[in-house]
């Protein structure tokens, strides 16, 4: 089960990779998929202080980031969640996790439901990068999960 999140997060990695490239090749990226990416980034690096117990209130959900921020937060993020899932152990895996959110609310969940769901949050606002690059005159680039088993396999 562990290897599962090890994939889903090396695709998170290469599809933020990929947008960020297209950002940083574009004359002039559309601020919307800017703020949108650094909410992927941002979103993934509160989860993470969440899985690992820590007090994520600080951390901003929506932050403005450059893209230079956002790729060191690319970086960051692979390295920190490669090594937090290596060290996973199936049993902590099917644990509960009690994190508070953006609002103070507490909630219980699954630690693997939280990674499912870092997973789709990335995803969804991929596809909500794709069309703000499309709306503004760019070829978005595929993040499809099939294609980077294509690619990777």
């Amino acid at each position: 089960m562990k290897e599962h999140y090890l994939r889903l997060f090396r695709h998170a990695d290469w599809a933020n990779r990929r947008v960020l490239a297209l950002l940083q090749n574009a004359a002039a990226p559309p601020e919307k998929a800017l703020r949108l990416l650094a909410h992927v980034l941002a979103g993934e690096e509160v989860w993470l202080a969440r899985l690992r117990g820590e007090d994520s209130s600080a951390l901003e959900i929506w932050p403005d980031l450059s893209l230079e921020k956002c790729a060191m937060l690319v970086e960051k993020n692979a390295v920190e969640y490669r090594r937090y899932l290596e060290a996973l152990s199936e049993e902590k895996l099917n644990a509960t996790m009690t994190y508070r959110n953006s609002k103070g609310l507490e909630f219980t969940n699954a630690v693997s439901d939280t990674l499912t769901h870092v997973s789709l949050h990335g995803s969804y606002h991929r596809g909500q990068i794709a069309q703000a690059l499309r709306n503004a005159g760019h070829e978005p680039v595929n993040t499809d999960f099939i294609t980077f088993v294509r690619e990777k396999s």
